[in-house]
């Protein structure tokens, strides 16, 4: 259940309300204007031959996956087909609240491609090679504002040079990102040439954007711009069309295909695919599994012999986060181990991988029991989860889980914000 960039717990992206959520809304994707020689992201509800012949899938997902290596598995969204058959990228715009994630589909991975769209006019836009990131610029926008609130962009009256910048405005701390690494960012931006604020994530209930950095499924504008920096720091970005929207542009933004955005990145926190919680545990109750902490390696989980069948979902919380609450709709990252409720075998645990895995919450894509248990916890936490078979796979072997059986899950909640389900 490595997070690939998408997991199984995310909602379809084709257009409409995420499951689940109730204030996410995404672009459909006819409004968005395809480059030449780009396919189209299937529509709701199609599935691809080789989603519907995968084989069964690791532990939590309700969905069919197709295994790509022992580091991981295909999670793409259900719902929306194999994203590989997808030439170039496309574009989507996910406003969540008063926020807005910007986001990129998946690239293609080799996969036989779509039927490219038909070009909107005989001359049509290709796309440009994203310019190399500087570090300054004769003429650069003013920033004022502290970290951790929304950012005053002031553009000069002089037109954008065409650089790719990224300023280090405020250097954080915290842990350095490196190529990989799961970062949450709140941003404020602006377009410099109509001076015109695009919406970003200090809005009324914006939440901070969750992604893997340089992981290709951004534009560039976010994707590659905070990689060598450190946790804490705010970052000033000018981005050039190739470096945001393309040639393109974006009319449900009001960007124009000549357009240059201005981003102040605020880089809240960073975690290594490998990254573990760590503190004081409070022991289980008497009638919940034992938990041995083994630091990067799975949790040990020991049943406790003769306690009663399990019909209904069990939490614990093993450490206290200190962070938010998990509301329904988010992406959460985290670690986890599974094991067998019956004798403690484990079955699963993303830390054989070294790789943290993300799901959205209260989309359905997970075994209930994890939507449950999962949503209403803090970022930061530790929990454990006893899940009867009723909200996790019923009547139904999967892998190395008997039929009717009772889950024991540990979790580690390492962060949580907005994201694109192919991430």
């Amino acid at each position: 259940m490595s997070e690939k960039p998408s997991s199984p717990g995310e909602a379809d992206l084709t257009g409409g309300l995420r499951a689940g959520d109730g204030e996410s809304i995404v672009v459909p994707q006819s409004l968005v204007t395809p480059q030449a020689g780009w396919g189209q992201v299937p529509s709701q509800g199609q599935a691809s031959a080789e989603q519907k012949d995968a084989p069964p899938q690791v532990f939590a997902s309700t969905q069919r996956r197709q295994e790509i290596s022992e580091a991981g598995y295909d999670e793409n969204p259900p719902g929306v087909g194999r994203l590989g058959v997808i030439l170039g990228t496309v574009l989507a715009v996910l406003l969540v609240g008063s926020g807005v994630t910007l986001y990129l589909v998946n690239k293609d991975d080799g996969k036989p491609a779509a039927k490219p769209a038909a070009a909107p006019s005989s001359q049509a836009p290709t796309e440009e090679a994203v310019p190399p990131i500087k570090d300054n610029a004769k003429v650069l926008p003013t920033v004022t504002g502290d970290f951790g609130t929304k950012a005053t962009i002031t553009v000069p009256k002089e037109a954008a040079g065409g650089d790719f910048v990224v300023k280090e405005l405020t250097a954080g701390n915290g842990t350095k990102v490196e190529k990989g690494t799961w970062v949450t960012a709140d941003f404020t931006a602006l377009n410099w040439n109509t001076g015109k604020e695009i919406e970003g994530s200090y809005g009324d209930g914006g939440k901070p954007q969750l992604f893997q950095a340089d992981s290709g499924k951004l534009i560039a504008a976010l994707d590659k711009v905070v990689t060598g920096h450190k946790a804490g720091s705010r970052l000033l970005v000018v981005a050039p069309p190739a470096a945001a929207f393309g040639p393109q542009g974006s009319q449900e933004m009001g960007v124009g295909p000549k357009d240059t955005l201005v981003f102040v990145l605020d880089v809240r926190n960073a975690n290594a695919p490998g990254a573990v919680l760590s503190g004081d545990m409070t022991a289980p109750p008497a009638d919940m599994p034992k938990v041995k902490d083994n630091g990067t390696k799975p949790a040990d989980i020991t049943p406790v012999p003769g306690t009663p069948a399990v019909t209904e979902l069990k939490s614990h919380v093993l450490i206290q986060g200190k962070g938010r609450k998990i509301g329904s709709g988010e992406k959460v990252l985290v670690q986890y181990t599974g094991a067998l409720y019956a004798d403690g075998k484990k079955f699963d645990s993303s830390l054989d991988r070294g790789q943290a895995f993300s799901f959205v919450t209260g989309g359905g894509g997970v075994i209930e029991g994890w939507d449950k248990g999962v949503t209403g916890q803090t970022v930061g936490s530790r929990i454990e989860l006893v899940i009867p078979a009723s909200l996790a796979y019923k009547d139904q072997a999967t892998g190395g889980i008997p039929a009717n059986s009772t889950l024991v899950f540990v979790i580690d909640i390492l962060d949580a914000g907005v994201g694109a389900a192919d991430q």
